[in-house]
């Protein structure tokens, strides 16, 4: 049985923590919608933002980097410091590492401000498993706020985030607890509970906190699993002394499947 624990330990050395994952925040374009409204229900949205939504969504799904990227301006910037250079490079590595998902947005609500549009999305993304050795399976809720002048999305900021990506024959179930918001300094607790019973199967396992940057983006973190004696994983984190968002990340694997879920957490004053 020592073996079968050196083994488990050996493969989880190789494990990536995918920051690509974070880059669901695929959103929409705005071409032509004419004079500025002031109306900030989805329903009296223009019909070309609806159907600029389903464009989108259509080049997303087919992993087309350059027709997603024609919708955003050269100058984009994003609240984790990337820009369009890095964002399309993101983007083509997290598509060639997941070819297969589908992307469906929903506008939230959306208003004028001057010459510009505001508009926030809830984009859910899901990939069924791969029909190779890891069976890879993802999916991901995204809410995010755009601000689009002429027909670019020139900023774009994320308001929340869930990412669960999934691996092997019966990967284990995780329920997530972890607030959404805290204050600076602030302690809270994260919890990420393995719903099935374990029996004679061993755990291994992961928390994880990281301050949000570009480089994480295209440089995921490496992680290393641990034994757990436990049915998952029970830890207290603290906040940082200054305001900004966190990514809270667990991994849990077992002899037959993988689950990892990463969650972002919002740090105010």
């Amino acid at each position: 049985m020592s073996n079968f624990i050196t083994l488990l330990l050996k493969r989880s050395s190789k494990l990536l923590m995918n920051r690509w994952l974070i880059l669901f925040l695929i959103t929409f374009g705005l071409v032509g919608l004419g004079k500025p409204v002031s109306a900030k229900t989805p329903n009296s949205a223009p019909p070309q933002l609806k159907t600029m939504l389903t464009q989108i969504d259509a080049a997303a799904s087919k992993g087309d980097v350059k027709g997603v990227m024609q919708f955003y301006s050269p100058v984009f910037t994003h609240g984790d410091g990337l820009n369009r250079q890095t964002m399309e490079q993101a983007l083509s590595k997290f598509w060639k590492r997941y070819p297969k998902l589908r992307y469906s947005t929903r506008l939230k609500s959306w208003k004028s401000e001057g010459n510009s549009i505001i508009a926030e999305t809830i984009t859910k993304i899901s990939g069924l498993p791969s029909s190779n050795k890891d069976k890879l399976a993802l999916k991901a809720t995204i809410v995010s706020r755009q601000r689009l002048t002429g027909n670019k999305i020139t900023r774009q900021e994320i308001l929340s985030e869930r990412t669960e990506i999934t691996s092997g024959i019966k990967p284990p179930q995780v329920d997530i607890k972890l607030p959404k918001q805290v204050k600076v300094g602030q302690s809270y607790n994260f919890d990420a509970i393995v719903q099935e019973p374990l029996g004679d199967d061993y755990l291994l396992g992961k928390a994880m906190e990281e301050p949000i940057q570009a480089v994480k983006y295209l440089n995921p973190s490496k992680v290393e699993l641990e034994l757990l004696k436990a049915g998952g994983l029970f830890k207290v984190g603290r906040a940082p002394s200054n305001p900004g968002d966190q990514w809270i990340s667990a991994v849990v694997m077992r002899g037959n499947g993988m689950t990892m879920v990463t969650q972002r957490l919002r740090v105010v004053r």
